[in-house]
């Protein structure tokens, strides 16, 4: 099971990977499209990369509720456990 401290980093990670944000401005109270400008075509490539990732699945209807990087890094918590 992942720490917060290391899915946050796997998600800065992703993040950048896929839509090109700095990981340095990845924190656990940025939204997604307000703070980082991830659109919703990056964020179904995140939530893919998230799942492969962090062996969890995240259901599409479950993705409109993880709008900070702190709901993800939860959501994936709740699911390792």
């Amino acid at each position: 099971m992942s720490t917060r401290e290391e899915i946050a980093g796997g998600l800065a990670e992703i993040l950048e990977e896929v839509a090109g944000v700095n990981p340095d401005d990845v924190a656990e109270d940025k939204s997604f499209t307000d703070d980082l400008d991830v659109d919703s075509l990056s964020m179904v490539e995140v939530v893919v990369a998230a799942e492969e990732k962090f062996g969890v699945k995240i259901p599409d209807d479950e993705v409109p509720n993880l709008k900070t990087v702190g709901d993800a890094v939860s959501y994936i918590v709740k699911s390792q456990a």
